[in-house]
């Protein structure tokens, strides 16, 4: 694999006779078959090559015992090279130099099924409090998804502790409070209301178990999230418009995403719903989309507005790569995959910021707003809007009602009349 790419015999015998070539020969044959460019792999194996290098010169000889050598091998790294440069740049440096081992490893080291399989984070509190995330499990009966969550938000609080010095034995009130407070500058109004929630579970938990003395969750308030209390994410139709002509269609990754915003923004489709797409889907003989597994358990067939299939072909025939799966988006650049529901709503968010409108946390949310706003103002019932973006209940789409601006100003316009 190496001499398929390193045209000099030297070079490729250089690589070789470092005590992690056969690994780095693996690691290049793995990113061959991820589609990486030759550019990415020439920048990549000469850090490699000084990594085994660095940690030679410290005696290793087993491949386990070079992770304990990352960071100073990035420092002694970037002590060579960072003279006289901006502070960007050494960021951009150590950046790249810690993904490239972290990788290498995460390929050839770390593989599902290796006895030497890369470690995880530990749980939060494990020391101080080590059998919670037990008592989630088989006492609460929560999912891993729903553990992660309780995960993420407890190592934020445990960070927190940590940079004031103390431990969960002597938490009072006024250091929850405190905390809780902070937090609101960072996280949003959800986020708000599941970080209290866990928290209240937290230290139910550690009262329980006589960790905590004082019983102090009742004190603790979960922030009040009214029912249609905001008002929709929706921009207008001409912004819409304004934000696709910032898709520059004569790339490979502008056909992928105008086709890809064309689908938010005409049906209304979430985020996953459009990652999960297939080749199947699209019903040509017949001009269907078929939306499948959606929110609510069924699946929605619409008619294929010509527009959007013309962008589907478009990305099709000059834009989609030629791999196996069924799945109708991928990633343009190394490693070939397809892309994920995040992917696809940094997507709008790019192209929103691009054409300077202004909305409250862009996405594909504001398309599928914007989609659902444009059947209001023409008039459709809110029950075949529901119908036709795929919400579970009536109260998700009633909110809209809120912003049907020629109504309420007939409304404020009246003179009371049809109100007697």
């Amino acid at each position: 694999m190496l001499e398929r790419l390193f045209v000099k015999p030297q070079t490729v015998d250089r690589i070789m006779d470092c005590w992690l070539g056969p690994q780095i020969e693996q690691y290049v044959k793995a990113l061959c078959e991820r589609a990486y460019t030759p550019r990415s792999i020439y920048r990549r194996v000469p850090v490699l090559v000084k990594f085994a290098a660095f940690t030679a010169g410290h005696n290793v000889e087993r491949i386990e015992q070079a992770e304990r050598l990352f960071e100073p091998f990035i420092a002694d790294w970037l002590s060579n090279r960072n003279h006289n440069r901006s502070a960007d740049a050494r960021r951009r440096a150590r950046n790249f130099v810690t993904g490239v081992i972290r990788h290498f490893f995460s390929l050839v080291v770390w593989k599902a099924g290796d006895d030497r399989a890369r470690p995880s984070l530990p749980d939060p509190f494990a020391v101080q409090v080590p059998g919670f995330f037990d008592y989630l499990r088989d006492e609460r009966g929560l999912r891993q998804s729903s553990i992660a969550h309780y995960r993420h938000y407890l190592r934020v609080f445990e960070r927190h502790l940590g940079d004031i010095g103390c431990d969960p034995k002597s938490l009072t009130l006024p250091l929850v409070t405190a905390f809780i407070t902070t937090q609101a500058a960072y996280f949003g109004r959800t986020a708000m209301v599941s970080l209290a929630s866990i928290l209240r579970v937290f230290l139910r938990y550690l009262h329980r178990e006589y960790v905590l003395q004082r019983d102090i969750i009742k004190l603790v308030e979960i922030p009040q999230r009214y029912r249609l209390a905001d008002i929709p994410r929706s921009i207008s139709w001409g912004s819409v418009q304004d934000m696709l002509d910032q898709v520059d269609r004569r790339t490979v990754v502008g056909r992928r995403d105008y086709a890809m915003l064309l689908l938010m923004g005409v049906y209304g489709l979430r985020s996953r719903e459009v990652a999960l797409l297939t080749l199947d889907d699209v019903d040509w003989k017949r001009d269907r989309l078929h939306v499948r597994g959606r929110k609510a358990e069924h699946s929605t067939t619409y008619p294929l507005a010509p527009v959007v299939g013309e962008a589907i072909v478009d990305y099709l025939k000059n834009g989609r790569p030629d791999v196996q799966s069924r799945l109708l988006f991928w990633r343009h650049l190394a490693p070939q995959s397809p892309l994920t529901h995040s992917a696809v709503s940094a997507t709008a968010s790019k192209y929103l910021h691009r054409a300077g409108i202004p909305v409250s946390r862009p996405g594909s949310h504001t398309l599928r707003h914007a989609c659902v706003q444009r059947l209001v103002d023409t008039g459709f019932s809110l029950k075949t809007i529901g119908d036709y973006v795929g919400h579970r209940a009536a109260s998700s789409t009633m909110i809209y009602a809120k912003v049907q601006i020629d109504g309420l100003r007939e409304v404020a316009l009246g003179d009371g009349e049809d109100l007697q």
